[in-house]
C-alpha cells in the first residue's frame, strides 16, 4: 500500500496541469479589463519599445577627446602700452590664481624668514616694519615693486565677440567598437569656411564667440568687462540600429560663473599673467597682467544604443506580468466587490474531500463555467 502510494506520487509529478478557466458575463469587469490590457500593450509599444528602446544593449561608458583653437586678431591703443596687435598667441594663456593671506605682525618673530605671506606679493625677510602712529607692523617682504593696483577693468579686445573657436571632438563607445567625430567626413575644402548653426550647419565645428554667449542667454560685451565662464555640452546619442550617418553630436550652451539669481560675488573671470625684461643697466623688470576674459568649458556625454535579444526577452517578460496583474486586479473586483462575489468564490475555488470507504480520491470532472451576473 505505501508503495503504490509513493509510486502514485512520483508519477502524479509528471502530470500536466493547467489552469481552470471560468468565463463571467459581467460587462462593467470586462471592459475594465480590454482597457486595462490596451493601456499595458500601449506602455509596451509606445514607452518601452519607441521612446526608452528597450529592445536595445545600451553602453553609455563614452570615451571622448576635445581639440580647441581660437582664432581672431584685435588691435588697441592705450596710455601704458600704446598701439598693439594683439592675436591668439598674446590672448590665449594658460590661467593662474594665487591667493595668500595678510603679514601683519607685532615684532620680528612674527615674520618667519623665508615664509610666503598669504595675500602678500613675496617672501617674509624676517623684519617687522613699524610705524609711529600705528602700534602694529607689517612683515616685510621681498617681491616685486609696487604692487599690483586695484582698478576697474575697462573692455580692450571689443570685436572679440567676432572671434571664432575650433571644436574637435572625437567619440567612441567602446562595448561596440563604434567612433566617430564631430567634423563632417568631406573633401570640400571650402567646407571649414562655415559657421555652426544648428539647422543650417549642424555638423560645423567653428562657433563664433557672440553667437555661443547668445545661446547661452547673454550679450558678449556685456561679459567682456569682468568675464565669464561658459559651457558647452556635447551630447551624443546614438540609435546604432539606425546607421553610423545617424549619430550627431547635439550642442548646449549655459554660463557657469552666476547663480540663478545672479548674485555672487564669485562672478566673471580673471587670471594674472607676467612678461619680464631687463634695462640697460641689468635690473629686472616685468609688467604684470591682470586679465578678464570670458572661458569656455567643454564637456562631453553620449549613449549608444543596439538590438539585443536578452534586453528585448526582459522587457517582454515584463509586459506579460503587467497583464498578469491585470488579471489579478478585475479577479478582486469580481471575488471580493461585486455583489455576487459569493457566488463566483464557489465556482472558482474547488475542493474535494477523501472517499472514507475506498481511501481514493473520487474522480472530479470540471467543465467551463458560465455565469451571468
Amino acid at each position: 500500500m505505501a508503495a503504490s502510494g509513493c509510486k502514485g506520487r512520483f508519477l502524479s509529478f509528471l502530470d500536466y496541469k493547467t489552469e481552470k478557466y471560468i468565463v463571467a458575463k459581467n460587462k462593467k469587469v470586462g471592459i475594465l479589463y480590454r482597457l486595462i490590457q490596451l493601456s499595458i500593450i500601449g506602455y509596451i509599444i509606445g514607452w518601452v519599445f519607441l521612446s526608452k528602446k528597450g529592445y536595445q544593449e545600451k553602453d553609455e561608458a563614452i570615451q571622448s577627446t576635445v581639440i580647441t583653437k581660437l582664432k581672431g586678431v584685435s588691435v588697441t591703443n592705450t596710455t601704458e602700452s600704446g598701439v598693439l596687435v594683439w592675436g591668439p598667441e598674446d590672448y590665449v594663456i594658460p590661467p593662474q590664481s594665487p591667493k595668500v593671506l595678510d603679514g601683519h605682525c607685532q615684532e620680528d618673530e612674527d615674520c618667519e624668514e623665508g615664509k610666503l605671506v598669504v595675500a602678500g606679493h613675496g617672501i617674509m625677510s624676517g623684519q617687522c616694519l613699524r610705524r609711529s602712529e600705528n602700534p602694529s607692523g607689517t612683515c616685510e617682504i621681498f617681491g616685486w615693486c609696487p604692487v599690483e593696483r586695484k582698478f576697474k577693468p575697462k573692455s580692450l579686445l571689443t570685436n572679440a565677440e567676432n572671434f571664432t573657436i575650433y571644436i574637435k571632438n572625437f567619440i567612441q563607445f567602446p562595448k561596440f567598437q563604434f567612433s566617430k567625430s564631430n567634423i563632417l567626413e568631406t573633401a570640400d575644402v571650402s567646407y571649414l569656411k562655415c559657421r555652426y548653426d544648428e539647422k543650417l550647419h549642424p555638423y560645423c565645428p567653428i562657433f563664433r564667440l557672440g553667437d555661443i554667449t547668445a545661446r547661452a542667454g547673454y550679450n558678449f560685451n556685456d561679459m567682456a568687462t569682468f568675464g565669464g565662464s561658459i559651457g558647452i555640452q556635447i551630447q551624443w546619442d546614438c540609435d546604432l540600429d539606425k546607421g553610423y550617418t545617424e549619430c550627431h553630436p547635439q550642442y548646449q550652451f549655459s554660463r557657469q560663473d552666476i547663480t540663478a539669481s545672479n548674485k555672487t560675488i564669485a562672478m566673471g573671470f580673471n587670471f594674472r599673467h607676467t612678461r619680464y625684461y631687463k634695462n640697460t643697466a641689468g635690473e629686472s623688470y616685468r609688467s604684470l597682467y591682470k586679465v578678464y576674459g570670458v572661458r569656455f568649458n567643454i564637456m562631453v556625454n553620449g549613449r549608444a544604443g543596439m538590438f539585443n535579444i536578452v534586453p528585448t526577452a526582459i522587457s517582454v517578460g515584463s509586459g506579460l506580468a503587467l497583464m498578469g496583474a491585470g488579471v489579478f486586479f478585475c479577479d478582486m473586483i469580481l471575488l471580493y466587490i461585486m455583489k455576487n462575489g459569493t457566488a463566483y468564490r464557489e465556482r472558482k475555488f474547488e475542493g474535494s474531500k477523501q472517499s472514507t470507504a475506498a481511501g481514493n480520491l473520487p474522480e472530479v470532472r470540471h467543465e467551463k463555467t458560465s455565469l451571468a451576473s
